[in-house]
């Protein structure tokens, strides 16, 4: 589902070949302004989770298994175990925090499901054309656990995924927690995406809090760990020479996964209940 750095250096050097510029090497960010420095941003749009209650004039559910929505969708098109809910068992403010938990379920849940988690999105409720997006946050540990922070069209402007695009700010596998994943999707003939990764070089992303960011201008979009960039910026020019569909509204999601393509199904060494914990979620522009 990845591809890694050298990929998209090589991908880059034959676009130069081809003709179009070549890509930004990852110190060069293309435009995409990054760094600890939010002077040259406004606050538009944050959930500090300092509440008792989830804010629900900011966030709704999707809830089931994804069959609801279309055969094609069961296990949410990556082959996912679990049921999203939002029962507070599932989901719930703490601390100042808020807390999705993946929980293994005895008996099953509703008779067949054994695993129940969340995800929350943002969908006519925070929409937005650029920025920059950070989140904050700890994540569980243990193979078979996928936490995201992502991004969807509103409106699939250019038609179904993933011809209108999607963004993925951040991915975790649980089975390898100094590793975190920035992605996006496009493609108007085929699906296509772009991948990088880092790495912690002390600790893991399980061990404590780290903020996690997108920064999305009109030509490009760059990642960022704890406000360091990694990997090259995406560029409408360089990066994505034939399709760029990230010009329109897109909506966050925030999720916990048990299995799936990218993880693989929990084994032995994860064990339930296990939680991503999110300090804030905040967007600048």
């Amino acid at each position: 589902m990845k591809t890694r750095f050298f990929e998209t250096m090589f991908t880059c050097a034959l676009f130069a070949l081809l003709g179009f510029s070549s890509c930004d090497s990852p110190g060069e960010l293309g435009g995409c302004e990054a760094s600890d420095s939010l002077e040259n941003y406004t606050l538009v749009w944050s959930d500090e989770f300092d509440g008792a209650e989830i804010d629900q004039s900011k966030w709704s559910f999707d809830l089931g298994d994804g069959c609801q929505i279309s055969e094609n969708l069961c296990g949410w098109g990556n082959n996912e175990l679990q049921y999203y809910t939002e029962r507070p068992q599932n989901v719930y403010l703490a601390d100042g925090k808020l807390v999705i938990k993946a929980i293994k379920e005895t008996p099953l849940y509703l008779g067949e499901h054994l695993y129940t988690s969340t995800r929350m999105v943002t969908k006519n409720k925070g929409d937005w054309t650029y920025g920059r997006f950070d989140i904050r946050a700890r994540m569980p540990i243990g193979k078979g656990l996928w936490g995201a922070a992502w991004m969807l069209p509103t409106d699939n402007v250019y038609g179904i995924w993933p011809k209108s695009g999607e963004i993925d700010i951040m991915e975790y596998i649980g089975s390898t927690p100094k590793r975190v994943f920035g992605t996006i999707h496009y493609g108007h003939d085929f699906w296509r995406f772009t991948s990088n990764e880092t790495f912690l070089e002390t600790g893991t992303l399980h061990d404590d809090f780290h903020v996690f960011s997108a920064i999305w201008t009109e030509s490009c979009i760059q990642f960022l760990l704890d406000g360091q960039p990694y990997g090259p910026a995406n560029t409408r020019s360089t990066t994505l020479p034939t399709t760029w569909p990230f010009d329109q509204d897109f909506h966050m999601i925030l999720n916990l996964a048990v299995g799936g393509n990218l993880p693989g199904n929990p084994d032995g060494t994860a064990t339930f209940p296990q939680i991503m914990e999110v300090d804030y979620v905040r967007v600048y522009q």
